[in-house]
């Protein structure tokens, strides 16, 4: 069965079936592919054995990145964690495998990479596992007061209960107000991780295109900004995108606050889980937190092809100069550098 390419951007026929498919996510939809677009100038494809004009039955979503810094490549999908093979069951992957090696020889591209989360790639598409995270996922099917119990006693229920104490305020919404305020936090959290921030348009088209779909929470002390997160919603599932906060703040508990504020409010509103995002297999501080607040973790791995394309991140290289660079840079060239650099990083 011969495979065919479309934009998702410009055929409707995607959005329908990334919003009705029982394994697509947030980042399947038409706006984070949009966001995507318009902030790094990727160029979204989506390969599918479904015909023009008729209704999709598969669908892998891609988006074309080119870099003369990091070469070019096809990832499905740049700044996602991941990004499910929406396939059918009767899918060939020797298909799949002469589609990427026709079109990678013709757009030259150093490798083709997939995320999938709960797909199993058959070993005939000729993949190889490149990096591996930690996935976690919080079940909000039991009572809200049985959730609250599952919560580790001291490094969270005790954390909320002094947050609630020091009369933290909390706001949430969509607003560029807000995104003002996050994006404050989001520039100090990756300046103590000596990493550059996002760009700012990159939120901002998140709330353009995403609409509805996304939310900001700020956790604030005396009228400031001292905690915020930024969330996504697909189907039943909320998804955890963000994170970031004021170190000189950290005692007030302001994010295990949030946290719970997010758990509370996605329960009422129908959500069946909340989707934490990956976590490097490293970053200890951050797989404990999530590992406290009961969710279920699972090993993400991503694949790419050909087996002789270069394993890790594309920044690998670069990151120990580019950490002490990074630590010394005002605010405001941080800032620059990120809008420069991202492109090349997704």
């Amino acid at each position: 069965m011969p495979l065919y390419s479309f934009n998702p951007i410009l055929d409707s026929r995607w959005e329908n079936f990334a919003r009705s498919h029982p394994k697509a996510s947030a980042f399947h939809q038409k706006g984070w592919l949009q966001a995507l677009a318009a902030t790094y100038g990727y160029r979204p494809i989506v390969v599918t054995s479904t015909p023009p004009g008729t209704a999709l039955a598969d669908g892998i979503a891609f988006c074309e990145v080119n870099s003369w810094i990091t070469g070019s490549r096809l990832v499905s999908l740049p700044f996602s964690d991941h990004c499910e093979p929406l396939m059918s069951a009767g899918g060939d992957p020797l298909e799949l495998t002469e589609w990427m090696r026709t079109e990678r020889r013709k757009h030259k591209w150093g490798y083709i990479e997939l995320r999938p989360f709960l797909q199993r790639i058959s070993s005939e598409a000729c993949f190889v596992e490149s990096q591996s995270f930690w996935c976690h996922t919080l079940d909000l099917s039991p009572a809200l007061e049985e959730i609250f119990c599952s919560l580790h006693k001291d490094c969270v229920q005790r954390r909320i209960r002094r947050a609630e104490h020091e009369h933290l305020s909390y706001e949430k919404g969509c607003t560029e107000g807000l995104l003002d305020d996050f994006y404050r936090l989001i520039v100090m959290t990756r300046r103590r991780h000596r990493l550059l921030p996002q760009p700012r348009e990159w939120f901002h088209q998140i709330l353009v295109f995403m609409k509805s779909d996304v939310e900001i929470r700020l956790a604030r002390r005396e009228g400031v900004a001292i905690a915020g997160i930024l969330t996504l919603r697909h189907g039943n599932t909320v998804v955890y995108k963000y994170g970031c906060s004021d170190a000189e703040f950290h005692h007030l508990a302001a994010m295990p606050f949030l946290m719970w504020k997010l758990i509370e409010e996605s329960k009422m509103a129908g959500a069946e889980k909340i989707d934490l995002g990956r976590t490097d297999l490293d970053q200890r501080g951050l797989l404990e937190f999530k590992n406290r607040l009961g969710a279920i973790c699972r090993r993400l791995t991503y694949l790419r092809y050909p087996g002789s394309a270069r394993k890790g991140n594309v920044m690998e290289p670069y990151l120990p100069a580019a950490r002490r660079l990074f630590s010394v840079m005002p605010d405001a060239v941080t800032s620059i550098a990120g809008r420069v650099a991202y492109r090349h990083i997704g």
